[in-house]
């Protein structure tokens, strides 16, 4: 039922990019509950991705889930499903699952022990609660792979950290180092991620690198993060810069948590069901490896039952979004391509306040038009739209032809693209007038 697949019945296609630093002070993150499964859809609580942040460091996900018990629920019972271009972490406040995966791994996930599996370009795995299991508790977190390593090939990892003791907490770091305990495991990007249990009102200040920025899961208990009271399923989440943070438990009770970090991600991706890409084009093609039992994912063995069908896409495409401020501003623009028009638009607060169009021919996207409603003009809109536009276009392999004025003094003044761009010959001048008048 949960744990590593994102089963939503109509998961969110979406696209984030690097984080702004934000102001001063802790942001808090509210959850949004998420059935995950049948007619007995198991309740999850999702602190990651959201419009409030979509990233923390590399950490794309975050799902906290129960105390469920499980012979009212059914148990989990997660057919064999695949993941591209990512990692996942699981970990267990309680209970016992039962893992295979197409490399051949088999293990089991116990509390206070991580399991760490990489599927870069694919992989497929089945998770199932053990007949012992009374009841399910814990978190289930993705990372995204970089650029370089998002191809990176099939890895399983299991790691056990022994507790460290600090002022009334008690640490295990699964990933990373904190509090002088560092563990031996292999990620592709700098991470942080430890369980910290406090006693009831105890205060502890933890020395952390300042070039992370930090996220706060509190799973029990009321806790203050620097001065910001975070409550369970929430996420407080603080920009880097910090050189400590201090946790206080401001309950009579002992409190939980999970504390993830890392540097700003600074790289655009595309996240849907269990794929992680750079383009629309890219899960596109992920969905149908899979749905044609492609090699790519593997088969996974010993699972009795048939494997996890994808969803159906989208009929939208969305580009990239940035994390915002801790404020968001209610008019941020965001950019769209509408494959149906043949253009992409940037709107503010829903509405279109500009568009940039195009045609496709074989490999090139030809954009020819670009325009800007009078009432948001001087917006710097025209610069943002054609930016996210190019940007998408060389991420779905197309090659850039500006016949478009504008497309073309922005190409000439940003050299960045010019390894994408094909010239407006005559005979794609021809082309496209043949194309329009039609």
């Amino acid at each position: 039922m949960v744990q590593v697949s994102n089963v939503e019945a109509a998961p969110e296609a979406m696209r984030s990019g690097p984080p702004d630093d934000g102001g001063a002070g802790v942001e808090v993150l509210a959850a949004r509950d998420v059935p995950l499964g049948g007619p007995r859809a198991l309740l999850v609580r999702r602190t990651l991705p959201q419009r409030a942040r979509t990233l923390i460091g590399a950490w794309c996900f975050a799902d906290h889930y129960g105390p469920v018990r499980v012979p009212s629920s059914g148990g989990m019972d997660m057919p064999p499903h695949p993941h591209t271009g990512l990692q996942t972490v699981s970990w267990l406040f309680s209970g016992e699952i039962e893992h295979r995966d197409s490399l051949g791994s088999h293990a089991f996930i116990r509390p206070g022990e991580m399991n760490l599996m990489t599927g870069g370009g694919g992989i497929a795995h089945s998770e199932v609660s053990t007949p012992d299991t009374e009841v399910l508790h814990g978190v289930q977190l993705w990372v995204a792979l970089p650029e370089a390593d998002r191809g990176a090939g099939r890895d399983f990892q299991h790691y056990a950290p022994e507790p460290v003791r600090l002022d009334g907490a008690e640490i295990r770091v699964f990933l990373g180092s904190l509090a002088g305990s560092t563990a031996p495991v292999r990620t592709f990007t700098p991470l942080l991620g430890a369980q910290i249990d406090l006693e009831p009102h105890a205060a502890v200040t933890l020395d952390v690198d300042p070039g992370f920025e930090h996220g706060l899961l509190v799973d029990a208990g009321d806790i203050r993060l620097d001065g910001k009271v975070i409550r369970p399923a929430e996420l407080g989440y603080a920009a880097r810069g910090a050189k400590s943070l201090a946790l206080v438990n401001d309950s009579d009770a002992p409190a939980r948590t999970i504390l993830l970090g890392g540097p700003p991600f600074e790289e655009e991706i595309v996240m849907w069901w269990n794929f992680i890409a750079r383009s629309h084009d890219e899960i596109v093609r992920a969905r149908e490896d899979w749905e044609a039992g492609s090699d790519r994912f593997g088969v996974v063995e010993g699972y009795p039952g048939r494997r996890l069908p994808a969803p159906p896409l989208p009929n939208a495409v969305i580009l990239p979004r940035r994390n915002p401020p801790a404020r968001e501003r209610a008019d941020e623009p965001v950019v769209r391509r509408v494959d149906a028009e043949r253009l992409y638009e940037i709107a503010i607060d829903g509405a279109r306040a500009g568009l940039t169009a195009y045609r496709d021919r074989g490999d090139q996207r030809i954009f020819y038009h670009t325009e800007v409603d009078k009432a948001f003009a001087r917006k710097g809109l025209a610069s943002t739209l054609v930016e996210r536009a190019l940007i998408d276009a060389r991420a779905a392999g197309k090659r850039i032809v500006p016949v478009c004025p504008y497309v073309a003094r922005f190409v000439k003044k940003h050299p960045e693209f010019a390894d994408a761009v094909d010239k407006a010959t005559p005979q794609v001048l021809q082309w496209l007038e043949a194309e329009l008048g039609a």
